[in-house]
């Protein structure tokens, strides 16, 4: 009961902010800038929606992380959003028998979602395509210390992208289970 007057309480209250054109919405304890009505409806509420209860607790909370560092400047939001997305595989992969103990990071578990020895693929081979550039080419950037090399860096639009892009690739691997 309590649950459900909260849920339409950030309901009424997000829906306030949009017809006042105010450019934010509330989600997880944030409130976050939001640019585009479309992608907020289509894909940003129901990630939130779906990340609210166990096991998605991780993934909510460093989609957080990655929501509120883009909003503030901070470093490497993209990176937390990366976090929440490999969070999303491998539960995925644990709730459904697939993980056998030996992985080693992301590219394993999506192995693991794209194997045909599970019955049937979770995820098309282009999927896993996809989503292993991903992390090799964000996610592995931001993750691991350059060395000499400069600082990684993503633009404004990179960084709202890669936010976009991991909520929408855990709102649709979670919708498939």
């Amino acid at each position: 009961m309590l649950r459900a007057s909260f849920t339409a309480y950030c309901n009424e209250l997000n829906e306030r902010f949009r017809l006042a054109r105010a450019p934010v919405s509330y989600h997880n304890g944030f409130i976050q800038l939001t640019t585009d009505e479309k992608l907020e409806l289509e894909v940003v509420q129901p990630f939130w929606k779906l990340v609210a209860d166990k096991p998605w607790e991780n993934v909510s909370i460093d989609m957080a992380e990655a929501v509120d560092r883009r909003d503030t400047e901070g470093r490497d939001p993209a990176f937390y959003a990366a976090k929440a997305l490999e969070s999303v595989i491998k539960i995925i992969s644990e709730q459904k028998g697939w993980t056998r103990g030996h992985e080693r990071g992301a590219a394993n578990y999506i192995d693991n979602l794209v194997s045909e020895r599970n019955g049937r693929r979770y995820i098309d081979v282009w999927e896993k395509d996809l989503l292993a550039a991903f992390f090799a080419k964000v996610r592995n950037q931001l993750g691991h210390g350059p060395g000499g090399e400069p600082m990684p860096n993503l633009s404004n639009q990179q960084t709202d992208w890669a936010i976009a892009n991991s909520m929408s690739w855990c709102k649709s691997l979670i919708e498939r289970l």
